[in-house]
C-alpha cells in the first residue's frame, strides 16, 4: 500500500495538536511539519479524484486552506483543525459533488447539493411538487441508504413561497439543501482500506445525481435546456 492511498496517524496528531496549539508563534514554528502532512493529504485527496475519474467526470479538485478567514466570525482562531477538500462534477450535465472532511473525531464523507441557485432550488421543488415517486425510490435504494442514510438539509419551516404546506411531499419541498453524510471513525479513515471505502460510497450516491442531473437539465415536460 503506498504512502498516497493512507491517510497515516501522524496526520490526526498533527491536527491534534494544531487545534490545542492554534495561534501564529506555534504554527509558523511547526510550518514544515504542516506542509509535509498537506502534501500528504493532498495526494491522497488526488488519488480519490482519479478513483472517482474511473466511474464519474470530475471537472476540479479543491483541497481547501489551513487558514480560517475570521473577519466575520467570533471565533478568532486564525487555523482550521481539519483538511478539507471537494470534487466538482464536469459541465452543466453533470450536477453535484463530493466532500471529504479530516479531523480527528469528526470525519465525514459528504455529497449532493449545499447551495443550489434560485433557479435550480424551483426547478427541484416543481420535479418533487409534480412527482416525487421517482426520487423517494432514488434515494431508499438499499445500497445508498446502507452507506448514506438519511437526506439531509436545511430547510424552510413550513413551506416555500408558492408551494402548500399540506402538499404529501412538503417534507422534501421545503428542503433547501439536498445532502447526504456519512460520519467516519478515526479507526475507518485510519485503515488502509479507507480510499476504497471512501471511492465504494461515492459510488453508491451516483443513481441519486444521475436523476439529479436529469431533473436540472430538462424542464418538466423532460425536454432538454442545455
Amino acid at each position: 500500500m503506498s504512502d498516497n492511498t493512507t491517510i497515516t496517524n501522524g496526520v490526526f496528531e498533527f491536527l491534534t495538536e494544531l487545534k490545542n496549539n492554534n495561534n501564529r508563534d506555534w504554527f509558523e514554528t511547526n510550518k514544515p511539519t504542516f506542509k509535509k502532512h498537506q502534501s500528504k493529504v493532498k495526494l491522497f485527496f488526488e488519488m480519490v479524484k482519479e478513483n472517482l475519474n474511473h466511474h464519474d467526470e470530475i471537472e476540479k479538485m479543491k483541497l481547501f486552506r489551513i487558514y480560517r478567514d475570521v473577519r466575520f466570525s467570533k471565533d478568532k482562531t486564525p487555523y482550521k483543525s481539519h483538511f478539507a477538500g471537494s470534487f466538482s462534477r464536469l459541465g452543466a450535465h453533470l450536477r453535484g459533488g463530493y466532500y471529504l472532511h479530516l479531523k480527528p473525531g469528526e470525519s465525514f464523507l459528504a455529497t449532493g447539493f449545499w447551495a443550489p441557485n434560485k433557479e435550480d432550488l424551483f426547478r427541484i421543488r416543481k420535479e418533487l411538487e409534480m412527482d416525487a415517486s421517482k426520487f423517494r425510490e432514488v434515494i431508499n435504494k438499499k445500497e445508498l441508504k446502507t452507506i448514506w442514510g438519511e437526506l439531509t438539509g436545511d430547510e424552510v419551516k413550513t413551506a416555500p413561497k408558492g408551494f402548500d404546506k399540506e402538499h404529501p411531499d412538503i417534507d422534501l419541498i421545503r428542503k433547501k439543501q439536498f445532502v447526504f453524510v456519512r460520519k467516519l471513525s478515526d479507526k475507518e479513515v485510519l485503515s488502509p482500506s479507507f480510499i476504497d471505502e471512501v471511492d465504494k460510497s461515492y459510488k453508491a450516491i451516483r443513481p441519486y445525481f444521475d436523476l439529479m442531473s436529469d431533473i436540472l437539465t430538462t424542464n418538466l415536460n423532460g425536454e432538454s435546456i442545455l
